[in-house]
């Protein structure tokens, strides 16, 4: 995958629109962070917080929000690093013309992730689980004239969304199993869940809907494609939101679903071979935001390797780590993204002495990418002696997760030092124009980002008491503690931490052989994900072309024949499933007005299906629905018999009056019996039968009659049951027909008045 297009600040602009909305930008995200501060003290004392009102109270669905460790800690990273993402937007995107629409998805994005982490119902969490898809792909696809920008999100979109209903599917089967889709009573269920012959489809359908929104492996392809949103989209979806939502979903479900061997190998292989093939791709690139984004797939990966554990020491090692990844990794985007509006490429081959006409970009890059190296005494260093130490408390496979964290975080000192000493070291370009240090508002945010990685480096506990310990116990279910310190002796996580500086700093020095030797074996790979994603949806519009041409080739014949045999191939099962065959019924006699009725239908159908003339076959149509209309009437529904014959009276008429115009029958064409149509009539006419006396056989179950019958009166105020039904228990089903009918005869009148209009041809 080459580099992908940023709007950033390429777009047309006009003299300061939405200069306003900049400057107020950043308040709502920080009226939620101290909100979410004030109540920081009673989540670290344990205390969790739930409101909510009841939504479907039938199917036992609340809008539910629930705050405990673990969603407090999520909801602290979205607001908090929302903040500095609008505060950097402001002056990265001044003077766009659709400034005002960046920060409508913006918000709506934030939303989105806010209600994902604090639903305390599965299907609130859904909902605003798919809030996310559809605000990412608008952001994503923000530059709607870049074909580039329009194929990434909806490559986003449909992969995610995929994934959103396999989610939605492990959801019900969750909550149908546990009795309720409250989180609590779900976290409560734990031990019935995992005995439940249910178990693997459940995880299964769950894992796929985690897995595609945090793109592990084989759903990987689409997040580096996704860095044809802008600068600010990428900097926000990488570092707290969208990529962050399937770990935050493991991290939710980890008391109900882990403990299992199956739980523990998934994300464990999965994890290990995601953060892998990231590793190798990332160190493949020149253009810096992609380098990034292969990074965040590292991390994405690591997190899935160490949730797969039921060990204390690799769970507080994913949340440590998720902390640290929030500060540096949105950070380093908003460097790339000065970078990027200060010299017009982010390209590193391209870039070189940027460190002396923009120091303070430089410093700020530098501390962001030591951090990112796990380098003392910023956070990152801390997060990795616990990664560490968590790969080696890993029963299942120490030596398997050691090996991949070893080597992913080797290759994210690599790529540290690609972002943030490449550009700014060596020599300036002759073909770079002269640049100079960007605006305080573009560098304040990531600057204040990386000076919170050093201060909570140098004083751990800041976030060890206050966050991590409560989300360590939210995860585990039970209470649990975790001393947070820069320095814990020569250890083996200190050997491993020297032996990935030492890889870390040897594959950047052969940077340029290394990625050479990269271009060649990828080259040489069969295929890329990417690619087969192509493959699929061509395959997928080839398949669609051809049934359209098949079943809807414009031809009234041919739909009806696939309609009818369609039919007749489900009746047919579900004759043969039920093993009714109603060939012994209780014929009522028959008087001569019913009998006269009955010779109607008969001979109506029978005269329609022979008639050689359009208007004949119309007139006996009209008499085989006056024939059912007297059935109607005979057995005691003469409201349903006045309808059927005012219904036939206006569709003899109406047919009547634009069958002169439309050339039905072709002059002298002969027209012949057609055995192929007479058995298929039959074989359906045969079918519907069997199926009416099958269902007249059957006990007939009245709970729905019952209902509609007490509730007409009191809760609809009408007595004619049928049209209480129609108007207000079906309201919205009757006027979506209402909508049906009236859009067809619309399309109907203007296509005969065009007609009208051009004359006989």
């Amino acid at each position: 995958m080459g580099a992908v297009g940023d709007t950033d600040s390429r777009d047309s602009r006009q003299a300061e629109p939405g200069r306003l909305i900049s400057l107020l930008s950043p308040v709502p995200p920080t009226i939620l962070t101290l909100i979410l501060l004030f109540y920081m003290s009673d989540i670290s004392a344990g205390r969790e917080i739930s409101f909510g009102v009841t939504w479907v109270s039938d199917l036992g669905v609340s809008l539910q929000f629930f705050i405990d460790g673990l969603s407090f800690l999520f909801a602290l990273l979205i607001s908090g690093i929302g903040v500095f993402i609008t505060i950097y937007a402001a002056s990265y995107l001044r003077g766009h013309m659709q400034l005002r629409r960046f920060y409508l998805y913006l918000y709506l994005f934030m939303i989105g992730m806010l209600g994902l982490v604090l639903a305390g119902d599965l299907m609130t969490l859904f909902v605003f689980w798919e809030i996310t898809t559809i605000a990412s792909y608008l952001l994503i696809g923000f530059n709607n004239t870049s074909a580039i920008a329009r194929r990434s999100a909806l490559q986003a979109l449909l992969v995610t969304t995929l994934g959103g209903l396999c989610l939605l599917a492990g959801f019900i089967l969750l909550g149908s199993l546990t009795g309720s889709f409250d989180m609590v009573q779900v976290l409560a269920s734990g031990e019935t869940v995992r005995a439940s012959s249910l178990y693997v489809p459940i995880l299964i359908l769950i894992l796929i809907g985690s897995f595609a929104k945090s793109a592990q492996l084989p759903f990987h392809f689409w997040l580096p494609n996704a860095m044809a949103a802008p600068t600010p989209v990428s900097a926000y979806l990488h570092s707290a939101t969208m990529v962050k939502a399937g770990i935050y979903l493991l991290a939710r479900l980890h008391p109900v679903l882990a403990q299992t061997e199956t739980w523990e190998w998934i994300l464990t292989c999965t994890g290990a071979a995601t953060a892998a093939v990231a590793a190798l791709a990332a160190l493949r690139q020149t253009d810096l935001k992609l380098a990034l984004a292969y990074t965040t797939m590292i991390a994405l990966g690591t997190l899935t390797m160490f949730l797969g554990s039921d060990a204390s020491a690799a769970v507080a090692a994913a949340i440590t780590f998720l902390i640290v990844h929030s500060f540096y990794k949105a950070a380093l985007f908003m460097v790339v993204g000065i970078i990027d509006k200060q010299t017009g490429t982010r390209n590193m081959i391209k870039l070189g002495g940027l460190g002396r006409v923009m120091p303070i970009t430089f410093f700020t890059a530098l501390a962001s990418a030591l951090s990112m190296a796990g380098f003392p005494p910023f956070l990152g260093f801390i997060g990795k002696e616990l990664k560490y130490e968590g790969a080696l408390a890993v029963a299942s496979e120490p030596a398997l997760v050691s090996t991949a964290a070893v080597f992913a975080n080797a290759v994210t000192v690599t790529v540290a030092g690609m972002v943030a000493l490449k550009p700014f070291l060596g020599k300036y370009p002759h073909n770079l124009p002269k640049v100079h240090e960007a605006s305080p508002g573009l560098w304040i945010s990531p600057l204040i980002l990386s000076f919170l990685g050093l201060t909570f480096g140098l004083a751990p506990d800041l976030v060890g008491g206050g966050l991590v310990e409560p989300a360590l116990t939210a995860v585990l279910g039970i209470p649990e503690s975790i001393d947070l310190r820069l320095w814990h002796g020569i250890n083996i996580p200190l050997l491993m931490s020297i032996l990935t500086f030492g890889l870390g700093v040897t594959m950047y020095l052969g940077l340029r052989h290394l990625r050479a030797w990269l271009a060649w074996d990828f080259k040489h790979a069969p295929t890329s994900a990417d690619l087969l994603w192509d493959k699929s949806l061509e395959l997928l519009r080839f398949f669609a072309a051809f049934q359209t041409r098949i079943l809807q080739n414009g031809v009234m014949r041919r739909y009806l024949t696939v309609i009818f045999v369609t039919v007749s191939i489900f009746l047919s099962y579900a004759l043969l499933r039920s093993g009714q065959f109603p060939l012994e019924y209780n014929w009522p006699r028959l008087n001569l007005k019913e009998w006269a009725a009955l010779l109607l239908t008969v001979g109506g159908a029978f005269m329609a299906g022979t008639a050689r003339k359009p208007l004949i076959a119309i007139c006996a149509l009209g008499a085989l629905g006056v024939g059912v209309a007297l059935i109607y009437l005979f057995f005691g529904a003469p409201d349903v018999a006045i309808t059927q014959l005012l219904v036939e009276t206006l569709y003899l008429v109406l047919v009547a009056a634009i069958l002169p115009r439309l050339p039905v029958f072709s002059p002298g064409r002969k027209i012949r019996f057609r055995p192929r149509d007479a058995l298929l009539g039959g074989m359906v006419g045969l079918l519907v039968t069997l199926s009416i006396l099958a269902v007249l056989q059957t006990p007939f179950d009245s709970p729905t009659s019952d209902f509609f019958e007490q509730a007409a009166v009191p809760e609809a105020h009408g007595r004619n049951i049928v049209n209480v039904i129609l108007v207000d228990f079906r309201a919205l089903d009757t006027f979506g027909e209402i909508i049906v009918v009236f859009t067809a005869a619309v399309a109907a009148v203007t296509l005969l008045g065009h007609q009208l209009r051009r004359g006989p041809q």
